[in-house]
């Protein structure tokens, strides 16, 4: 069940085209009836504020010392947290500095802490793995993961597979139910909708 605030906040994301339907062909090649992009989140401050605050409120419930932002499409969120829960924050480079430093992580840390990774979405769980590598290399403990919205391909199975537990702010499947619902997904788009998430989990 969405909250009031979750609903608004759906209703943010549609108004600024972060959640779209129609067909998009996503990485993997398939076919899918709605498209996130919460990479606009950037531009609308206020509705990232909204995000950051919805995050922190599932943050609260974990141990940890520091968060850190995925790059690229979590690192404003995460920094969004950051400020919002005065939460320190780091985050992994794409590529190691070949200059300077030469960090693959930037911001101050001590081995043995406990770090979240942030992450607007997640689908089958591959990317995080990725993500959190340099981390785990770099000597950060890691158990939990957060994302914005869980699209439910798989995902939360294959960090629990690798003993990481996912905690998400919002679901997909309550998100289509609310629209259908409130009369602004048809019936048959949210039956697509469900059948494509159910087809990607195999």
């Amino acid at each position: 069940m969405l909250t009031d605030a979750d609903r608004q906040l759906v209703d943010d994301l549609i108004r600024i085209q972060a959640l779209k339907f129609g067909e998009f062909k996503l990485k993997s090649g398939a076919l899918s009836p709605f498209y996130l992009d919460l990479r606009v989140l950037i531009s609308y401050p206020r509705v990232l504020q909204a995000v950051a605050q919805r995050i922190l409120a599932v943050l609260r419930r974990l141990e940890f010392q520091r968060i850190a932002g995925i790059p690229y499409a979590g690192l404003p969120i995460a920094t969004a947290v950051s400020l919002a829960g005065d939460l320190p924050l780091v985050y992994p480079r794409k590529e190691a500095k070949a200059y300077g430093t030469g960090r693959i992580i930037e911001g101050n840390f001590t081995k043995g802490e406990v770090v979240v990774p942030i992450d607007d979405v997640i689908s089958d769980g591959a990317s995080k793995f990725e993500s959190a590598a340099p981390l785990l290399e770099a000597g950060l403990v890691i158990k939990d993961f957060v994302v914005f919205l869980d699209r439910e391909q798989g995902g939360e199975a294959k960090l629990a597979e690798r003993g990481f537990q996912l905690h998400s702010a919002l679901r997909i499947t309550a998100v289509l139910d609310y629209l259908k619902e409130d009369g602004r997904l048809s019936a048959e788009l949210h039956r697509q909708s469900l059948a494509f998430l159910a087809a990607m989990r195999g």
